[in-house]
């Protein structure tokens, strides 16, 4: 099993989504942690990606540590999730 750590601005954007939606993309963060790298999830720069719904989660995976580090969350329509990602060097 991996340890889990969600940044700060993860929590903060997760914060006005509907109940629903917040809780469906919290049971798929918490299931990181058991499976890394699920089927469904494809490597994505430095990082992977996993999409729930029309949400997108990028995260890295430290093999070694055996930590998964979840660093952004967003919408899947647009592109901003790697925006972002590019904005911290992660892509």
């Amino acid at each position: 099993m991996y340890s889990l750590q969600v940044a700060k601005r993860v929590i903060k954007e997760m914060q006005p989504y509907p109940p629903k939606i917040f809780k469906q993309v919290a049971s798929k963060i918490f299931a990181l942690s058991i499976n890394p790298r699920p089927h469904d999830s494809k490597k994505v720069g430095e990082g992977h990606r996993v999409d729930i719904g029309e949400y997108r989660i990028f995260y890295i995976v430290d093999d070694p540590g055996r930590t998964v580090n979840v660093l952004l969350v967003g919408k899947r329509n647009d592109d901003a999730i790697y925006k972002q990602a590019r904005r911290l060097g992660l892509m």
